[in-house]
């Protein structure tokens, strides 16, 4: 334990280090495409032998995101192109998360090998991303937001976008925080209406029963609000200090894969022989008000908007707390298919049932015992497990509706 406090020390002082104005003006920053040819697409699809176009997307508060319409590599195009899907990475990721291993077991690739029309989706702060059209990355008001904002603004034009391209509705798989997101935003009838299913893996909304023990260490500690006290913004991990730091620990002896287990739960089916390629691309940036918005629900117990305080709740909400986002808001006509696990330190099973009573329909669940948080993303053996029985929810709809 006193080394994994030593890690949550240095990442705040590391943290410190990159809120300043430098982060901006650096040419190796991590928030800023390093050349044209630094994309996604060019990263780990087009390599891969998949056609791959990129877009780029502008939301209603001034955000610029990425998005990345993958296909099927030309020797399996059999049928014309098939369902729109929009994936949504989790806390710290962006679209990259789902093409880090073979086209065999990425879910990216394994959409696109089934005929879908595959949209890859990047959340506001993310290296493939964009920036704002008005604010710098060094502005404070660049990363005044949390998942909220990603449902209700970043998902919610990515929908728009693909629904105006393909003139059809859209499935929607979430992974951790994609899945608090689209249960938010499915609470919006202007975004449910556009949207044919949604798969949640590892679906989280109230929080208060996770067990990931380096977490509930950081939030007995309020390191979110130590965090915005010394009035750091800006949450990168990848700074020189920390990645320094973490290389140094993982060559010394300290099993960098249990201390992915201590934020996640055990992974039993996880591809640790990969794990230094993976951080190749994760972490991403995000904000340290997303990171507080997290540990307010962790100790509240609460599935709601961002707690402001008393008064500044009064003055934006016209209430003393702020407002619950109602499950039962999501239509009941809108099938939801869930993906869970045993092991799951951050999607805990008391939680999901909590969800399950709010919700009006009734999810098709698959539960897998001995699965943990990452599992749903990166398990060697996900597509057996999980994604069949996924691509077999979506495939049960046939043809996607024309709105």
């Amino acid at each position: 334990m006193e080394m994994r406090v030593l890690v949550v020390v240095v990442t705040v002082l590391s943290l410190s280090a990159t809120s300043s104005s430098a982060i901006a003006t650096s040419s190796s920053s991590y928030l800023r495409l390093r050349s044209p040819n630094d994309t996604l697409c060019a990263q780990l699809i087009l390599p891969a032998g998949y056609p791959c176009t990129e877009h780029k997307i502008q939301t209603k508060d001034g955000y610029l995101l990425g998005l990345q319409r993958v296909s099927s590599q030309v020797k399996n195009l059999r049928i014309q192109r098939g369902p729109p899907v929009l994936l949504l990475h989790g806390f710290f990721m962006a679209g990259d998360a789902w093409f880090l291993d073979s086209p065999q077991q990425s879910l990216g690739f394994i959409l696109a090998d089934q005929g879908f029309d595959v949209w890859v989706g990047n959340v506001r702060g993310t290296f493939w991303s964009h920036g704002h059209i008005s604010l710098s990355e060094k502005d404070k008001a660049f990363w005044d937001w949390s998942w909220e904002d990603m449902a209700m603004y970043d998902l919610a034009e990515m929908v728009h976008c693909i629904n105006s391209v393909t003139d059809t509705k859209v499935f929607v798989v979430g992974h951790s925080q994609g899945t608090i997101m689209s249960l938010a935003a499915l609470t919006q009838p202007n975004v449910a209406a556009m949207v044919k299913a949604a798969a949640l893996l590892a679906p989280i909304s109230y929080l208060d029963h996770i067990t990931a023990t380096l977490v509930l260490r950081m939030v007995s500690v309020h390191l979110d609000q130590m965090i915005l006290a010394m009035g750091i913004h800006q949450l990168n991990f990848r700074s020189d200090i920390l990645l320094n730091l973490l290389d140094s620990l993982c060559d010394s002896g300290v099993d960098c894969v249990d201390w992915l287990t201590s934020i996640t739960g055990k992974n039993c089916c996880f591809n640790d022989s990969r794990v230094d390629f993976y951080f190749n691309y994760e972490p991403h940036p995000s904000s340290a008000k997303n990171l507080r918005h997290y540990f307010q629900m962790i100790r509240k117990g609460t599935f709601s908007q961002y707690d402001y305080g008393v008064f500044e709740n009064l003055k934006i909400y016209g209430q003393l707390k702020p407002p619950a986002f109602e499950l039962s808001q999501i239509p009941k006509s809108l099938p939801l298919w869930m993906a869970y696990g045993g092991k799951d330190a951050l999607a805990d099973v008391t939680d999901l049932q909590h969800t399950l009573a709010n919700l009006e329909s009734k999810p098709e669940l698959l539960y897998l015992e001995n699965y943990g948080h990452l599992d749903f993303l990166l398990s060697t053996k996900a597509n057996e497990d999980i994604f069949s029985n996924m691509i077999g929810f979506f495939r049960s709809f046939g043809k996607s509706d024309t709105l």
